[in-house]
């Protein structure tokens, strides 16, 4: 079975600048810092934790900006296959998909607006958004290994 989940979150406050977000923006989530080893270095960003089912629907939704070195990460316990949407989220987003072993076996990326399901095509432990072209730009790529604190 494949969950299908909004990419986006909800109301105004604490972690999220308020210019970032409109109404409904989801706030106040963990955040924990991540690493991305490529053959490029070492990336590292902050990430919200969207733990919960409810979090994890709302994901990035109603955000109007998302800092090159700021994201999401959705994870998965145990892994499964998942789709990502883009409803109600404002930005495009990269969205990786993050085997159990912490490699990426997928990158896409996903229109503002679109309601086309992205599949995650196997089971995977984790999902993490960043702001579109970001994975392009820091040559970051399938097998590559991402960190972060569970």
């Amino acid at each position: 079975m494949v969950g299908l989940l909004a990419c986006s979150p909800q109301a105004p406050a604490q972690n999220v600048p308020a210019e970032t977000a409109e109404p409904g923006a989801q706030t106040g989530l963990r955040e924990v810092p991540l690493t991305i080893h490529s053959k490029t270095g070492v990336h590292k960003f902050t990430v919200e934790v969207a733990a919960t089912l409810d979090q994890q629907e709302r994901g990035l939704m109603f955000r109007t900006d998302v800092p090159p070195d700021r994201g999401m990460i959705f994870p998965y316990k145990p892994a499964q296959e998942v789709a990502f949407w883009m409803k109600n989220t404002l930005v495009p987003l990269d969205i990786i998909y993050i085997r159990p072993d912490g490699k990426i076996g997928r990158i896409t990326k996903a229109q503002a607006m679109d309601l086309t399901p992205l599949p995650s095509g196997e089971p995977i432990a984790a999902v993490l958004e960043i702001r579109s072209g970001r994975a392009a730009e820091l040559g970051i790529k399938e097998g590559d290994t991402v960190r972060w604190t569970r």
